[in-house]
């Protein structure tokens, strides 16, 4: 049985895919996106921002986020983690 592409992706590869996804789909500039930066303070995420941010990474990774788990999310690297998590268990 050949690994789904989900399970053969690496946390750098998963971290340029989001970080891409921010830059192109939510407009965010690069020089923002450092691992301790605030989703809603410094890069401006507002509740609208989130529904499309929910939207891209779903269909781009092929799974279903769950609002309330989103709820202690709020730095980018909190952000890379779940998403991590949710696309690989086994690299955390």
């Amino acid at each position: 049985m050949h690994p789904s592409r989900k399970q053969r992706m690496q946390k750098e590869e998963i971290i340029r895919k989001i970080d891409q996804l921010l830059i192109n789909e939510i407009e965010i500039d690069q020089e923002q996106l450092k691992p301790d930066a605030d989703l809603k303070k410094d890069l401006g995420i507002d509740s609208l921002d989130f529904v499309d941010l929910f939207v891209i990474i779903e269909n781009h990774f092929g799974f279903k986020m769950k609002a309330e788990e989103m709820a202690g999310i709020k730095t980018i690297q909190d952000f890379y983690s779940y998403i991590i998590y949710l696309v690989n268990p086994n690299l955390q």
